[in-house]
């Protein structure tokens, strides 16, 4: 319907609008320029299309910006919005994301602040907790089904050559700047938390009149949660959410009145609908009355004429056929699709009235705010950094304003828990209110039914949305497989026929960039000196669990897609909410940073994963009731394994009399699982090699936890000190290899230098040498890649474990202990006694000169060499015909 109206071009006439003493200029007849400020949760995408399929004479998307503190991580979103717009043929649209910028403790905002962390707890780094976002689950139903939507984006998504690149990334802030700076005004829409757009409106006040209008997901004012109700004549049900304003359905019990976009960052939000900008909000009071029906998701089904109508449905389907109950079709709604509709609609008839009637949604005026901290204000209790050890607070805050009372802390925060068992914390609750707090801002109250009575779609806007993907018009050009015309999906399985193999090894990382230097290393010993029989993932350290992607990929280049690859714990020991397991804290991994050298770089390889050669294999969110699911998906064979599960099952295979040996470069959650565990597999393990620990020499011998300067601890240890504890308090056999030799074979140039100086070369030689020069030139080039050295370290254990290495190593036997206190300044520290504690052989010497001739001719030996050499080089083989054994018919 909106795609077919007309649009009339007349002769353009310029309005000269005097507001505040500025000229402004409003061109009429020109598009409606938007920029989305967006999270790229699933519903986020779907407005995105909705957005891209219109009319672009009247609506013309000139950037997204990426918010990178709420239900996606920055490296795995701003590559799949990438795939969005190059599938629906829209490379023009401006991407931001992320920025190394913080904010001092005086207030002062610095440039290209990444929005990876609230407000509050914004320092100079991008490393920091997570105050609000632990609020959001981290894995299934979570951050690993959002980044990998599922497992759908990269099995549909085509891959252009726009991609996340260190240091050429433009920000998010630049975009914003960029785009709102060039005029004329600009339609921003806010559909996730609001940090990006809080810190522009705050550090380029002279911008605010380039902003024309402010369109908000987010909130509930006067809503009443449906979800969590008891049926009528239940006697025994007891209900959860059922009522309550907000939607946070892992911490109700301590905050019952926030909406998750708003909870994300409360100052944020504030400083958004108190700008002075126009605002329109569209809260739960709408959204709680649109959810997915039946019938339209069986409309939906039927109606997939175009590739985003595809995804979108795949998409929600995923979503449908993973839900934790069978509440579906009353408790997902269509929250910023149906932002974009009732935005659109009121936009393109602005010009009709000064109040025109939204076709989408009953609207009003309130008067509105968003609370920020809890009464009674002003009474430090050591929970509010903006006042909290300030003089003066913080941005200039009033002492006893509304900013100045409690800020809840956590999800279980006991100030928040009454003794009824109500939440009785506010952070992030939009509620009206009168006086000088009070912002008039138009609400959208309830989603409109549909003008046609006797059609099974029951919202106006159902109608609109399907009409919308549908539409022949601004259509995708393809999907993954449909842009090759020879596209095969080819899997890699070794024969090794009567090779005698050698001893069985699982490797156990946490997908640092050292830790795939190390993985590939090991795929190039002879597979007569090393028996590869499983990867294991601890994504409690230096990359998110969706990067477990990238390790399928390297497999598949190397042709080694008969490896399992099992998926360890989300948490560090302890750290999972008892009450809520998908939900926990951040108190060890918040000290990696989220930007620049850490987890948005290793996600992406450092911008390098995407190429590698795309994977049949990848992670899903399939699954079965026989592993606990509520119900069978489509496809349950493809669940991603655990990491026990893939354990077990290297367990079961060992031939007789064998033993195995593990090689450990990560935090120590996922060994540590396997001894917790009931199992009696531990008697199975040979050897443990663990790359970490730190043996201090004197007071000055610092570890390497450079985001917490009173640790002395080695960032594997650190990550998961309980974990840590628990595995140097086994029995079983360890060789340790701490930061002090690591220290000593991590030299940039001098590996680089024999790379390049390899008689001959191979595929993957090529790939580490990009890499490796990749880190040491932007350790060169940026502060926030002074630790790269950490990265090439993890190396050593890998090339130790080569019997072939003859590195002239020497080792020390030392009791050892590991310290979990819950002390930040002592947990993971290593202390060494002379009686007491494990007894562990630590590796004390090696020969450096050796170590770097070792690496780099495995790495350039043509033997056991890549079966695909990269992305281009299968793009290449899916662009021509395979080679015919038989003669055409």
């Amino acid at each position: 319907m909106l795609l077919q109206k007309q649009f009339y071009w007349g002769v353009l006439v310029v309005l000269v609008v005097v507001i505040g003493g500025n000229l402004q200029t409003v061109v009429e007849g020109s598009p409606r320029r938007i920029l989305l400020d967006t999270d790229v949760d699933t519903d986020d995408f779907f407005a995105l299309l909705y957005l891209l399929k219109l009319n672009r004479s009247e609506f013309q998307l000139e950037a997204v910006t990426v918010n990178a503190n709420a239900w996606t991580n920055a490296g795995h979103a701003v590559n799949q919005i990438y795939d969005l717009l190059y599938m629906m043929g829209r490379d023009d649209v401006a991407v931001g994301v992320g920025g190394e910028g913080g904010i001092l403790e005086d207030g002062t905002i610095l440039p290209n602040v990444g929005g990876y962390l609230p407000l509050i707890d914004q320092g100079t780094t991008t490393a920091g907790g997570c105050r609000y976002r632990q609020a959001i689950p981290v894995g299934p139903g979570g951050r690993l089904d959002i980044d990998t939507n599922f497992g759908i984006r990269k099995a549909f998504l085509p891959q252009g050559s726009r991609r996340y690149s260190p240091l050429r990334q433009p920000t998010a802030q630049q975009v914003m700047i960029d785009k709102i700076s060039a005029g004329p005004k600009i339609t921003v829409f806010v559909i996730g938390a609001h940090t990006n757009f809080a810190v522009f409106l705050m550090n380029n006040p002279h911008l605010k009149k380039n902003v024309e209008h402010i369109y908000v997901m987010g909130g509930g004012v006067r809503s009443k949660n449906p979800t969590g109700c008891c049926p009528k004549n239940s006697t025994s049900c007891v209900p959860e959410q059922c009522g309550d304003p907000g939607n946070l359905f892992t911490d109700y019990t301590s905050n019952p009145y926030a909406e998750f976009n708003i909870f994300g960052d409360p100052f944020a939000a504030y400083q958004v609908i108190h700008s002075g900008i126009p605002v329109t909000l569209v809260p739960l009071d709408a959204t709680n009355t649109i959810p997915i029906t039946q019938n339209f998701y069986e409309a939906f089904e039927k109606s997939q004429t175009t590739y985003e109508a595809q995804y979108s449905f795949k998409s929600l389907k995923m979503q449908h056929d993973t839900w934790f109950d069978d509440q579906f079709f009353t408790s997902y709604f269509m929250w910023d699709s149906f932002t974009s509709g009732v935005a659109v609609s009121i936009m393109q008839n602005s010009h009709k009235s000064s109040h025109p009637e939204n076709e989408f949604a009953e609207m009003e005026y309130m008067n509105i705010t968003v609370i920020t901290s809890n009464e009674p204000y002003g009474v430090s209790d050591g929970s509010n950094p903006f006042f909290d050890g300030h003089k003066v607070p913080k941005f200039n805050l009033s002492k006893n304003g509304v900013h100045s009372g409690h800020i809840q802390n956590d999800l279980r925060d006991p100030f928040c828990v009454a003794k009824n068992g109500k939440g009785k914390c506010k952070d992030g609750y939009t509620t009206e209110v009168t006086g000088s707090e009070a912002v008039r801002v138009l609400v959208a109250t309830k989603a409109k039914p549909n003008k046609d009575v006797a059609s099974p779609l029951n919202r106006e806007f159902f109608k609109s949305f399907l009409e919308v993907l549908n539409s022949p018009q601004q259509t995708g050009k393809f999907n993954f497989t449909t842009q090759f015309p020879f596209y095969k999906e080819v899997t890699y399985i070794p024969n090794f026929g009567n090779t005698k193999l050698g001893k069985p090894v699982v490797f156990d990382m946490d997908m640092s960039a050292g830790d795939f230097l190390a993985l590939l290393y090991l795929l190039k010993v002879p597979v007569e000196v090393i028996n590869l029989n499983a990867i294991l993932v601890t994504p409690t350290g230096w990359a998110n669990a969706a990067t477990i992607d990238v390790i399928y990929d390297l497999l598949h280049m190397m042709g080694r897609d008969d490896i399992p690859v099992g998926r360890g714990d989300l948490f560090a020991m302890n750290q999972s909410d008892p009450s809520f397991s998908a939900v926990g804290d951040c108190k060890y991994v918040k000290a990696i940073p989220h930007g620049g050298g850490g987890l948005l770089d290793s996600d992406t390889l450092y911008g390098l994963a995407r190429d590698l050669p795309r994977s049949p294999r990848r992670y899903t969110a399939q699954n079965s009731v026989k592993y606990g699911a509520p119900r069978d998906t489509e496809n349950p064979e493809l669940r991603q394994p655990l990491a026990l599960e893939v354990w077990e099952s290297v367990v079961k295979t060992l031939d007789p009399g064998s033993e195995i040996t593990i090689l450990t470069n990560g935090p120590l959650t996922t060994l540590a699982s396997i001894i917790s565990s009931e199992s009696k597999t531990i008697s199975l393990i040979k050897e443990v090699y663990i790359v970490g620990g730190h043996i201090s020499r004197n007071e000055n011998d610092k570890g390497n936890v450079f985001s917490v300067p009173s640790s002395n601890a080695e960032f594997n240890m650190f990550l998961d000190p309980l974990a840590a504890k628990t595995v140097f308090d086994s029995s079983l056999n360890i060789t340790l290899i701490p930061l002090g030799i690591q220290h000593r074979v991590s030299s940039f140039p001098k590996i680089l230098k024999r790379l390049s100086n390899a008689k001959k070369t191979t595929p993957e030689a090529l790939f580490v040498r990009r890499l490796l020069l990749r880190l040491y030139r932007l350790q060169q080039l940026h502060h926030s890649y002074h630790h790269m050295e950490t990265f090439l370290a993890e190396l050593l254990g890998a090339v130790l474990l080569d019997s072939d290495s003859h590195l002239s190593q020497s080792f020390k036997l030392k009791h050892i202990k590991v310290f979990a206190d819950d002390i930040e300044s002592r947990d993971g520290e290593i202390s060494i006694y002379q009686d007491e504690g494990k007894l562990v052989k630590v590796l004390d010497t090696v020969n450096a000169k050796t170590y770097y001739e070792l690496f780099a001719d495995r790495l350039s030996d043509s033997r056991q060499s890549a079966k695909l050499a990269s992305f281009e080089k299968q793009k290449k083989l899916w662009q021509k015909p395979p080679n015919r054994t038989e003669p055409a018919e």
